[in-house]
C-alpha cells in the first residue's frame, strides 16, 4: 500500500488492490482541484459530497454519499469539495 498527498495535503489517498482491480481510498479537505486521469476512474463518494464538473460539461453536479461516477482514460475533471469528503475510486 501507498500513501499519497496532494494539493498541499488538502487530498490524501492510501493505494490497495482489490479482488478485481487496483483502487484507493482517501479523503478531501475543502477546497477546489483539478484531476487528470490516466487510467478509466470510477469514483464512489462514502461521506460528504463532490460537486463535479466531467470532461465536456460546463456545470458541477453534485454527488452525495452512495453516488458514483465515471472519467475515462486521459481527461481531466474539477472538483469543489464544501465539506470534508471521502472517496472510494477503482482504475480499469
Amino acid at each position: 500500500m501507498d500513501v499519497n498527498e496532494y494539493f498541499d495535503g488538502k487530498v490524501k489517498s492510501i493505494s490497495l488492490q482489490t479482488a478485481t482491480l487496483p483502487a484507493t481510498v482517501g479523503v478531501m479537505d475543502v477546497g477546489e482541484y483539478e484531476f487528470s486521469t490516466s487510467k478509466k476512474e470510477v469514483i464512489t463518494v462514502v461521506s460528504g459530497q463532490l460537486n463535479v464538473q466531467l470532461p465536456g460539461e460546463t456545470a458541477f453536479n453534485p454527488y452525495n454519499a452512495g453516488d458514483q461516477f465515471t472519467v475515462d482514460a486521459d481527461e481531466k475533471f474539477n472538483l469543489k469539495v464544501n465539506v470534508q469528503t471521502a472517496y472510494f475510486c477503482t482504475y480499469e
